[in-house]
C-alpha cells in the first residue's frame, strides 16, 4: 500500500482519509499546532486508525511545504469564515440573546450540566413554569 492511497485528494485544498470525511488539517493541527502526540489524536478522532494518523504525519513530512501552504490557506479560510460570522451572525442567534435579555440572564448552566447540577435559573426564577429544571430527576 502507498502512503497516498490512505487519503482522497478531492480538490487541491480538500485531502480527506479514504475511510472517513475527516480532513487531514484536523490531524496535522493537532499535531502542529497543538503538538498532540499521534496516540492523542486518534483519541480525538477515533474513527481513525493509529496507522491512518502516523500516514498522515509521514505524508506531512514528505510533503511539507505543500502541506504547510494547505494549512496556512486552511487556517486563513477559518479566521475569516470567524470574521464574517462575527460581523453577521446568525439570525437564531440573535433571538437566543433577544430572548434571554428579556427573560434575564442564566445564571447556574444549562440543563444536564452535571457541574450545575442539571439545573438553571432566568433572573431569580426557575424555569419553566417556576420550578427547577433539572437532568431527568
Amino acid at each position: 500500500m502507498q502512503l497516498e492511497d490512505h487519503f482522497d485528494f478531492l480538490a487541491s485544498d480538500d485531502i480527506r482519509f479514504r475511510t472517513s470525511r475527516i480532513g487531514i488539517e484536523s490531524v496535522l493541527y493537532e499535531y502542529i499546532h497543538r503538538g498532540q502526540r499521534p496516540q492523542a489524536i486518534q483519541e480525538r478522532f477515533p474513527s481513525l486508525t493509529l496507522a491512518q494518523v502516523h500516514a498522515a504525519i509521514l505524508y506531512y513530512l514528505y510533503h511539507r511545504e505543500e502541506l504547510d501552504a494547505y494549512l496556512t490557506s486552511w487556517l486563513e479560510h477559518a479566521d475569516q469564515v470567524r470574521k464574517a460570522q462575527a460581523q453577521h451572525p446568525p439570525v437564531v442567534l440573535g433571538r437566543l440573546e433577544c430572548q434571554v435579555q428579556s427573560e434575564g440572564i442564566l445564571s447556574a448552566g444549562w440543563p444536564g450540566d452535571r457541574k450545575n447540577k442539571g439545573s438553571f435559573r432566568v433572573a431569580g426564577q426557575a424555569a419553566r413554569g417556576g420550578s427547577e429544571v433539572g437532568d431527568g430527576a
